[in-house]
């Protein structure tokens, strides 16, 4: 598995982040069907926030969008990251499209993971003051069992 990766911004180490993990090799998207046919692959994928390697796309300016999602699967038990056909890690700015490629190699549940990003730091956007008439709360029905 490679860890060093040379871009534009300088060296970038990724074994940091895959020891924590535990990841310890790695496996491309066409190698899940067989590993999920020989009963070798496991139902769980990990679903984690790194640090964007790859320009293009959508999302070419890393300065807007400096972290990407990417994926890792049990494999015999071991952890092993998604990697495409050229030997790089699979990347996904959209965790709305991931999810969609999750179902489509069969992966119904998925743990997610994002250790670089603060949490509790969403932006409450202002409400408008307009007509807009404010919800009604309804309890619901009591049950004495």
């Amino acid at each position: 598995m490679k860890h060093n990766v040379v871009n534009k911004s300088g060296f970038v180490n990724t074994m940091t982040q895959d020891v924590e993990l535990g990841i310890i090799g790695s496996v491309t998207q066409a190698d899940l069907a067989p590993l999920r046919g020989s009963a070798r692959l496991g139902d769980f994928a990990l679903v984690y926030r790194i640090e964007r390697l790859h320009r293009g796309g959508g999302y070419g300016d890393q300065g807007k969008h400096p972290l990407a999602w990417a994926v890792a699967v049990y494999i015999d038990n071991q952890l092993c990251r998604i990697f495409n056909a050229r030997g790089a890690g699979r990347e996904w700015n959209s965790i709305d499209r991931l999810c969609g490629w999750l179902c489509e190699q069969g992966f119904w549940y998925w743990w997610t993971r994002n250790d670089l990003e603060p949490v509790g730091a969403a932006v409450i956007e202002p409400e408008d003051s307009g007509d807009a008439p404010s919800p009604t709360i309804i309890d619901p029905p009591f049950s004495p069992f």
